[in-house]
């Protein structure tokens, strides 16, 4: 609205002010001409009352007194000569309310003795009655003649003078107040048009566009302020950026986190979170059975309880969780806004490979442990034996001897197969590449392991399918994994089975089967068949003394990956298992 403003306020303002000291200017003005005319016309009367008795004084041909009277009064006015001796005479006059008014009516009145016995002029003013308007007298004596001149007038004159100067002020107050106006709206509007502009710049600022700028129209303090506030845009600009490049690069930061993070209120509202927290929270409504709305994401409320714990206690908490078979591990700090807690962040950070590795750690030393404590028990044994003598004829040293040596070679070869390992796991495995032909190579592997499936009564078969002739592998390290695979399936298939090796070579890669009716391994282990030491013992025959490391699996898919390949295991308890595996038959 107009009178809200603060055009209207300031035009009104100086409209009141301005009529208020106009209205109090009207008031003395009218009460001074008011006086100020009454006291002229009685001066007026005064002066020619004077000069009549002055007159009166010096001359007494009536006549001539009467004739100079007429000629010196106003001819609105009326003289009344009351000689010494009682006679009255009055003159003649233009105003018709003085013309009704006789000589007489003086000379009755308690005036007539008050100007005879005063040696001061009298002035008076006298209401001949309530219709009509009163009279202003004054009358002055003549010094030691007993006579007197009364001059009056009627205050019609003096009103018709003050109605017309009352007009003049009341006029000149209007034109007053309507230049205050016009001059109010004017100056309000040249001051409030820049604090216009800059409010609506001020909005313009609220909704982000910091490049507005206030026009600089005046050098008064109203310019100034629009100095100040452009200079105030320009550094809101340059702090605003700078805090949304620091949210950005925060946000960024928090956002390529692998740790979950989530900022929490002192209610448990969350405020912030990037996507691993996310997953961690959705997991969690997922184990509990409950449901979440999509969109929204709320604190679970056993976590509340270790929020109340960081915002009472003013300490950091951790605790670890289980949550869909993976470990947690969440530390939640509290969150200071000087020294009040206004909320708390919590880091949530997947520890379930740490963990597994720290598992591997252990059971790598006991399986170890368990591998070398064997060999190393036989050998103790077997040597003491000897030493002690047992062995009486050369036939039984001799075959202490060879189990001494059996067994050492099994150690020796569990010990290259660890260092093997550690090599590949720590980026060291060397492979020498070259150009191979599959016929003689595959062929060559084949008669290696014939011998050994005929003894152990076992169907060894290779099926060759070879559009391409030529492969590129390391033919050292294939044959090492092709060896560790047959074995394998000779070791774990009992008499009368069967072991099948497929080689598929085409342009695009080479692929290897091998495929046993052995014992199977089963489908809980079936994860874990290449780390190290892993055995399912307990769940296949072994009807051979050949006992593996448990290492060799694991050996030969880091061989496979160093070939930019892939191996993979398929298998059911007492049906049979097939290892596959393929690699990039073109130079890289």
């Amino acid at each position: 609205m107009f009178w809200r403003s603060v055009v209207g306020k300031l035009a009104v303002t100086i409209m009141l002010l301005v009529s208020f000291v106009l209205f109090v200017l009207t008031i003395f003005l009218l009460e001074f001409f008011e006086n100020f005319h009454i006291q002229e016309a009685e001066a007026d009367l005064l002066q020619t009352a004077t000069k009549i008795s002055v007159m009166l004084e010096y001359h007494e041909e009536e006549s001539y007194i009467f004739e100079t009277t007429e000629r010196v009064k106003d001819p609105s006015s009326k003289v009344v000569i009351v000689f010494p001796d009682g006679d009255v005479w009055s003159s003649d006059t233009n105003d018709e309310h003085l013309l009704s008014i006789q000589g007489s009516w003086f000379t009755s009145q308690s005036n007539l003795s008050r100007v005879l016995t005063s040696s001061e002029p009298v002035h008076d003013e006298l209401v001949i009655s309530e219709k009509e308007p009163g009279v202003m007298l004054v009358g002055t004596s003549v010094e030691d003649t007993g006579a007197a001149v009364l001059v009056y007038q009627s205050l019609s004159i003096v009103d018709k003078t003050k109605s017309e100067t009352t007009k003049i002020i009341l006029g000149a107050a209007a034109i007053s107040i309507i230049l205050t106006t016009i001059f109010a709206f004017f100056l309000s509007t040249r001051i409030t048009s820049p604090l216009i502009k800059m409010r609506e710049a001020a909005f313009d600022l609220t909704r982000g566009e910091f490049n507005t700028k206030v026009p600089i129209l005046t050098h008064d303090e109203i310019g100034e302020l629009a100095m100040a506030f452009n200079h105030m845009g320009r550094q809101l600009k340059f702090h605003i950026n700078a805090l949304r490049q620091e949210k950005e690069q925060v946000a960024s930061i928090v956002n390529s986190m692998a740790d979950g993070v989530i900022t929490l209120s002192r209610t448990g509202d969350i405020i912030a979170i990037n996507n691993p927290a996310e997953l961690f929270i959705e997991d969690w409504y997922f184990e509990e059975n409950s449901s979440l709305q999509k969109g929204t994401l709320k604190l679970p409320n056993e976590l509340h309880g270790f929020l109340q714990q960081v915002v009472e206690g003013k300490t950091e908490v951790i605790e670890e969780f289980t949550v869909q078979g993976r470990t947690w591990v969440m530390i939640m700090t509290p969150l200071y806004d000087q020294s009040y807690i206004r909320g708390a962040v919590a880091v949530v950070r997947d520890m379930t490979e740490e963990r597994r590795l720290d598992k591997l750690r252990k059971d790598f030393i006991a399986n170890v442990s368990h591998e070398l404590r064997t060999p190393i028990s036989m050998l103790q044994g077997y040597s003491e034996a000897i030493v002690d003598d047992i062995a009486e004829s050369k036939e039984e040293k001799n075959e202490l001897a060879q189990i001494i040596y059996e067994e050492s070679l099994r150690l020796s070869r569990l010990v290259n197969e660890l260092l093997d390992l550690a090599s590949m796991e720590a980026g060291h495995l060397t492979l020498n590449k070259e150009t191979v032909q599959l016929n003689p190579y595959v062929d060559r592997i084949y008669r290696k392991f014939k011998g050994v499936a005929d003894d152990n009564e076992i169907k060894l078969t290779l099926t060759k399918n070879l559009t391409e002739s030529h492969a590129y592998f390391d033919p050292d390290r294939i044959e090492q994994v092709l060896t560790n695979l047959i074995d394998n399936a000779i070791r774990h298939t009992n008499s009368g089975g069967y072991v099948n090796v497929t080689v598929t070579n085409d342009e695009k890669m080479l692929s290897v089967s091998v495929e046993d009716s052995g014992s199977g391994i089963p489908e809980e282990d079936l994860p874990f068949v290449f780390e190290r030491f892993y055995k399912a013992d307990k769940s296949r025959t072994r009807t051979k003394h050949v006992k593996g490391t448990g290492l060799g699996l694991s050996i030969a898919k880091n061989i496979i990956t160093g070939h930019k390949g892939t191996i993979s295991a398929k298998s059911k308890l007492n049906i049979g298992t097939t290892f596959n595996f393929t690699i990039p038959r073109h130079k890289e």
